[in-house]
């Protein structure tokens, strides 16, 4: 026969001459009762508890055999996905090549042509400062010609203002043109 708390805290006992004090005993039975209540209440809990875990373990076995299944494929895919992945790569390397065996061809041509304009500008600036120089000589000899048929003129010691005494001082003393060039 099972016993129960209820059964603990209500257990009366036969009363004999000289027993034990009945609310000692009394206390003492449901403190029992109560411990064993609280007892019967964890095991319960145990057993659900016990019963979620197993359908915990069961998930995660089925969930493991998922996984596995899982990096299986994922490995396949992978391994596919390297094949695809160099073969991209050397078609992107070849191509690159190709661009830069170009790029380097233009380059050069560019740079030839660079330096064939900067060997004809060269060509036309020594050709302009020839044309220039002989410009200038021809003018610097109409001036020196001017100055020998034109008489010196003598400006008045009235018309000479002390700003213009170092200016025409500078212009008589001066034998270089100001059109001359070195």
């Amino acid at each position: 026969m099972k016993i129960t708390p209820v059964d603990i805290a209500h257990k009366g006992f036969n009363k004999k001459m000289f027993g034990l004090d009945e609310s000692e005993v009394n206390d003492f039975l449901q403190q029992v009762a109560s411990t064993m209540e609280d007892l019967i209440h964890e095991r319960n809990s145990l057993k659900e508890l016990v019963r979620e875990k197993e359908l915990q373990l069961n998930d995660y076995k089925d969930s493991d055999h998922v996984l596995k299944s899982t990096i299986s494929t994922a490995g396949q895919m992978v391994d596919r996905l390297r094949v695809d992945a160099e073969r991209e790569a050397k078609l992107i390397i070849n191509d690159a090549q190709q661009k830069a065996e170009m790029i380097t061809r233009d380059s050069r041509d560019s740079l030839k042509k660079a330096y064939q304009e900067i060997s004809d500008m060269k060509r036309l600036r020594l050709q302009f400062e020839a044309n220039l120089k002989a410009l200038a000589q021809a003018h610097l000899a109409l001036v020196e010609q001017g100055e020998k048929f034109m008489p010196s003129i003598n400006l008045p010691q009235a018309y000479d203002a002390p700003e213009n005494n170092t200016a025409n001082s500078v212009l008589r003393s001066s034998a270089v043109s100001p059109l001359s060039i070195t």
